[in-house]
This record gives structure tokens, sequence and C-alpha cells, in this order.
């Protein structure tokens, strides 16, 4: 093997061993990324469950309110 030959091989076994180093980086950098998306996700559906479950307790409230008799005999004898 010539030298120019094994000085060619080692500078494409650098550069391959540098751009799987760099594409590895990235990945990892991907991964830290999607990784705080997903808490941020995790914190925000949870924070919407209890909005829903707070609503709906609100919305049980309201339809006893406007079911009950009283209600509705009030609502009458406003309209007279």
């Amino acid at each position: 093997m010539s030298v120019t030959a094994m000085v060619v091989l080692i500078v494409l076994i650098s550069v391959g061993f540098g751009v799987l180093y760099d594409m590895y980086k990235k990945q990892l950098e991907f991964k830290e990324r999607t990784s705080n998306q997903n808490s941020k996700a995790a914190e925000e559906n949870i924070e919407l469950k209890k909005q829903v479950k707070n609503l709906e307790q609100r919305v049980q409230v309201l339809e006893t309110i406007v079911t009950d008799e009283g209600y509705q005999v009030k609502k009458d004898i406003n309209k007279l």
C-alpha cells in the first residue's frame, strides 16, 4: 500500500467518524427536545383535564338549578 493511499484512507476514516459523531450529537439533541416537548404536553394535558372536570361540575350545578321546580315558579312569576 502506498503512502498516498494510506493518507487518503486516514482522511476518509477521520471524516467518516466526524460525520457519524455529528449525526449522533444531532440525534441526542432531537431526543432531548422531543422529551421536553412531551413533558410540557403532558403537563398541559393534566391542566386541561382539571379544567374540563371543573366545567363539568359547574354544568351539573347549572342543570340542577334550571331543572328545579322553584326556579321555574320564579320564572313564571317574573313573566307576570
